[in-house]
């Protein structure tokens, strides 16, 4: 590497240093109702019913796909 190359990048990274960073303004308010057990329960139950169960469903299955011919 050349003497001038740290010059260089110092040169090009330098303006990027001084970019303000926006900020989101976003607040948020308590919930209006509060979730009860089932609540709860039925969303945990239909996110594992949709991504978990397909998911492990390929993977028990995966020496079959390999077989096919």
């Amino acid at each position: 590497m050349s003497v001038l190359t740290p010059l260089l990048l110092r040169g090009l990274t330098g303006s990027a240093r001084r970019l303000p960073v926006l900020r989101a303004q976003v607040h948020s308010k308590p919930p209006r109702e509060k979730l009860g057990t089932m609540d709860v329960a039925i969303g945990l139950t239909s996110c594992f019913l949709c991504f978990l169960l397909p998911s492990g469903w390929v993977l028990s299955h995966l020496e079959t796909y390999k077989k096919r011919e």
